[in-house]
């Protein structure tokens, strides 16, 4: 993903002169096409996370479209009172990039591990959180958020995460994307664990079991028109590579809770409240807590049995 983000950038940026980037020394060579066609607009501000955060907001403060970039922990944790106050505080336009979301530096241990950044991020005023499934959905929002006047995070994969789709899809910022209808099951997806729900929506189906399968790429604001109908499945799923505490999973129960006030029955799947180390890889990693589609389809029969 970070490859077709750097791609995306590049052929923006040729398009618009007000398009910059801030990068925190890593990804160098990634951008070198970039440099090519802005190279006064990509600036290497060095491993000091905070000050590029500062830095996007006085560029935005004077009219450019700046991107932060930088592996999402170091983005989003390090230098969050700068986020708070420069970024969202300010409420100027400028995108904060994470790559390596979730488990894609699985074997780097904790330290590259980010399964807080949705929670850091969602919970700031006027922040939009983006998580895209895969690069082609990553092609479809690119040029959408720069339509947005507020901070943006976008939270990407590493590289090679599976496709979900033969095209870029026809998907809108803040509004749910179908992939399969469904009336029993409703699987939400969260960023890459879309390929855990293709996985779950195929077994299911192959079980009798009518499933839906959604892409939720935008976690904030949710797409409140679409959840509407949650009360009409007998079991409604939530998936995410992230903390259950404060995640994705966390907003679509906040907000039945707080808003629609309907019963549902709900089943939150995500990375539970603990850190994991010595993995190979996101494979193991996802084996090691249950993050699988093998693990996950069991709870759904055994919930569905309930009712």
């Amino acid at each position: 993903m970070r490859n077709k983000f750097a791609q995306c950038l590049t052929e923006i940026a040729a398009e618009q002169q007000d398009v910059c980037l801030l990068y925190a020394d890593i990804g160098n060579r990634l951008f070198d096409k970039l440099k090519d066609v802005a190279p006064e607009r990509t600036i290497n501000a060095g491993i000091a996370e905070a000050n590029m955060a500062t830095m996007a907001s006085g560029m935005a403060t004077m009219g450019l479209r700046p991107f932060i970039y930088t592996i999402t922990p170091f983005t989003t944790a390090r230098n969050f009172e700068q986020i708070k106050i420069d970024l969202a505080y300010a409420d100027v336009p400028v995108v904060i990039v994470g790559t390596g979301s979730g488990l894609s530096y699985a074997n780097l241990g904790p330290t590259h591990h980010s399964f807080e950044d949705i929670a850091l991020m969602r919970i700031l005023p006027n922040m939009q959180v983006v998580c895209p499934a895969d690069s082609l959905e990553l092609e479809a929002l690119m040029p959408q958020m720069l339509t947005v006047e507020h901070p943006t995070y976008l939270r990407i994969g590493k590289k090679n995460e599976p496709l979900n789709y033969d095209s870029v899809p026809n998907i809108k910022l803040g509004k749910a994307h179908v992939l399969q209808e469904g009336q029993r099951v409703l699987l939400l997806c969260c960023g890459t664990a879309l390929q855990i729900g293709g996985k779950l929506h195929a077994q299911l189906q192959e079980q009798g079991i009518s499933t839906e399968l959604t892409s939720m790429h935008t976690v904030k604001p949710l797409d409140e028109d679409y959840l509407q109908k949650m009360a009409d499945y007998d079991l409604v799923v939530t998936l995410e590579e992230h903390s259950l505490i404060g995640g994705f999973g966390s907003a679509i129960n906040d907000w039945i809770v707080d808003v629609y006030e309907q019963p549902v029955n709900l089943l939150r799947c995500g990375i539970p409240d603990k850190f994991i180390d010595q993995l190979h890889d996101p494979d193991s990693a996802r084996k090691r807590i249950g993050l699988t589609a093998e693990d996950i389809l069991p709870k759904i029969l055994q919930r569905l049995s309930k009712k």
